[in-house]
This record gives C-alpha cells, structure tokens and sequence, in this order.
C-alpha cells in the first residue's frame, strides 16, 4: 500500500504535536510538587516525546523523498 506524499506529511505533524503534548506532560509532572512519581512520568513523557519527534521528523524526510518521484 503506497501513501502518498501529503498524507505522510499528515501523519508527521500529527506525530510532532503529540511530542510537544508528551513533552508537556513531563514538564508539568516535574513540576507538581506533591506528587510521588513525578520523576518516573517526566521521564517517561520526554522519552515518548523523543520518539514520536524523532518518527515525525522520519517521515517528514521521506514525504519529501516520495515528492520528488
């Protein structure tokens, strides 16, 4: 199934939003300051923020890629 150069370009902004909402999930559980795994969840939404940045920024390189053919 081939997907076509605008829906991949769908997709990666989809993906760097929802690192920026993951990142700012981290940021808010490191700084609430009454609660006992803050640590654990900041941790865990800036490393899936770097992920879905890292895939979002992936397929953005390949939508340009598959515009050119």
């Amino acid at each position: 199934m081939k997907i076509s150069a605008d829906t991949q370009k769908a997709i990666s902004l989809i993906l760097i939003y929802m690192a920026l909402l993951f990142s700012l999930i981290g940021a808010a559980a490191r700084m609430k300051s009454q609660f006992h795994a803050r640590l654990e969840i900041s941790t865990a939404g800036f490393v899936v923020a770097a992920i879905l940045a890292t895939l979002g920024v992936i397929t953005l390189l390949f939508s340009f890629k598959n515009k050119r053919d």
